[in-house]
């Protein structure tokens, strides 16, 4: 019970001390940061962040700019940026997309939102009309690109952050459009074959479509200005050494994007490049984000000690030897089927209101192969050695419901109190919306079965050390993340450039099991059982996995 209890303060300590200090940050300076939600196209509801510096006032308007995030991220994913341009005084929207975060509308839609956005930005009295910027990372950039098109005279600079003008999503890029526009396209940006037709991301200004957009018939020279800033054709590519999610966490890259606002803008505050303060909040969310987990195990232990859920309190049986080879099995066999259970929904799988979100649906048949992958080998089932038990489902989801409503309780607090989420880098646990929280309903049963059917081999045939289930359960997908990445930074060339984005999301993997292998090895230990703990994991990672991606059917 002592330890239990100490566990859930220190939980609460780290998430009120790591958020307080995120608040801190994004606040630097009296920048106040306002949720908004306005009407779009259609009446869509949207939403954003914005970012008032104090300087900016309807009788002394500052410039603006409109950040966008990428797909399958939110409007909190474009903070590094947002808080930079804020603290040189520029009003900034940080805005989601259509489909993400608490944007209404099916994904893709209404030009990403960016019109609507930019429609937005220019409608607020304290934003000078006459200055505006427009930033966006990957498909962020596609959708600052359709705000770009729709209004051509209504912004003065762009910034595309790993992205491109033309196919699949934006018109062609031209010397004269966009109006004075950075590309910054980090060195090994695993996007570089989708975006700018080159093998690698280092051969950026070798691309037909790059040296279209900035009027050069030789290879591109990063640096070099090229075009008339005057005339609104300026031209600048910037090469962050950095990756395409990288783009978050790299003061080069937010830098770069600095630098092109402060010769394209005017009326901001003079700060060097290098004067950057993000990546505090960053650290911060990050902190709050381990004292979520820490919580989760407090709350567990403090609630198993109640009369209510004595029938849980057990002792894990003696585990057999499962051998390096069983080990082995565990951690490989996700990786194989990760691939080809994601590529098999993106090709045969059309989003549809039984299954609205592509992502989250192409993780539950990976969950669900997987599943019965477990069930085929003969891992999941009683030992013969283990002693009957009484029927522990009702308590065990009693327990796991309570667990799970007191960590979201948590991040309510911190959204009312800080205007923070917990984060860190392409990790993101947000509160669910209205509508998020029906769509979970259709995943949270096949998942949370995953994690059953998956935790209770791992915890009766394998493991009961928190080491050894963390390596069976992450260790596949960190080692194949290290020889891909490995290979990637050798060669320029990311081995996996069939699938980018899956590779992408495979960098999610490696902390969210690792904190799954931790969750249930807490439970197993205390309740003998993989049923508690694989229920709390089922909740909290439907809720993670639905509030962080893009609805594609609404």
């Amino acid at each position: 019970m002592r330890k239990g209890w100490l566990l859930f303060v220190i939980g609460w300590l780290l998430i009120l001390g790591g958020s307080w200090l995120a608040s801190a940050i994004q606040t630097n300076g009296g920048i106040k940061v306002t949720d908004i939600r306005f009407a779009g196209t259609g009446g869509v509801t949207m939403s954003g962040l914005l970012y008032t510096p104090r300087g900016a006032t309807t009788a002394t308007p500052a410039p603006g700019i409109l950040a966008v995030h990428g797909y399958i991220n939110s409007r909190e994913t474009q903070s590094a940026f947002a808080i930079e341009y804020a603290r040189r005084g520029y009003v900034v929207l940080a805005l989601d997309q259509t489909g993400h975060g608490y944007s209404g509308g099916p994904a893709f839609s209404n030009g990403f939102g960016g019109p609507d956005g930019l429609k937005y930005l220019r409608s607020l009295p304290m934003v000078d009309k006459a200055n505006i910027g427009l930033e966006g990372h990957s498909m962020g950039g596609w959708t600052v690109l359709a705000a770009a098109a729709a209004m051509p005279d209504a912004y003065k600079a762009l910034v595309l952050e790993g992205s491109a003008t033309g196919a699949p999503f934006a018109a062609e890029g031209t010397p004269a459009w966009p109006r004075n526009t950075a590309l910054v396209f980090s060195r090994y940006d695993e996007f570089a074959k989708l975006m700018w037709d080159v093998p690698r991301a280092a051969e950026v200004g070798t691309s037909a479509k790059a040296r279209a957009l900035f009027g050069a018939a030789e290879t591109l020279q990063t640096g070099r200005l090229y075009g008339d800033l005057a005339a609104g054709t300026g031209r600048r590519l910037y090469q962050p050494t950095t990756t395409h999610p990288g783009d978050h966490i790299s003061t080069e890259a937010v830098g770069d994007s600095l630098d092109w606002f402060a010769q394209t803008l005017t009326g901001g505050t003079p700060r060097p490049v290098g004067d950057q303060i993000w990546m505090w909040k960053e650290a911060g969310t990050g902190i709050a984000l381990i004292g979520f987990v820490v919580l989760l195990l407090g709350t567990f232990a403090v609630l198993l000690n109640l009369p209510l859920f004595a029938s849980l309190r057990g002792a894990p049986a003696t585990i057999p030897a499962g051998g390096k080879l069983r080990l082995a099995l565990t951690a490989l066999i996700p990786v194989l089927t990760f691939f080809p259970a994601f590529i098999a929904v993106t090709l045969l799988v059309k989003p549809s209101a039984a299954l609205p979100q592509t992502v989250t649906t192409q993780v539950v048949l990976w969950a669900l192969i997987n599943l019965a992958i477990t069930v085929i080998m003969g891992l999941f089932g009683k030992r013969p050695d283990t002693a009957p038990r009484r029927n522990i489902l009702v308590p065990a989801v009693l327990i796991a419901i309570a667990v799970s409503a007191i960590g979201y309780l948590s991040l309510v607090l911190i959204d009312r109190l800080f205007l923070v989420d917990f984060r860190f880098w392409v990790v993101a646990l947000k509160l669910l919306s209205p509508h998020q929280a029906m769509i979970a309903l259709i995943y949270l049963l096949p998942l949370t079965a995953f994690f059953w059917v998956s935790l209770d081999a791992l915890h009766r045939r394998l493991t009961g050390s928190y080491l050894t289930a963390i390596v069976a359960m992450a260790g596949g997908f960190l080692l194949f993340l290290v020889i891909d990445y490995g290979l990637f930074f050798a060669t320029g060339r990311l081995p996996t450039d069939f699938d980018p984005l899956s590779t992408v999301i495979a960098l999610q993997f490696v902390p969210l099991l690792a904190a799954v292998a931790i969750i249930s090895t807490f439970a197993w230990r205390r309740t003998g059982s993989a049923l508690p703990g694989a229920l709390i994991c089922g909740l909290v990672v439907t809720w993670y996995m639905v509030a962080g991606t893009a609805t594609q059917f609404v």
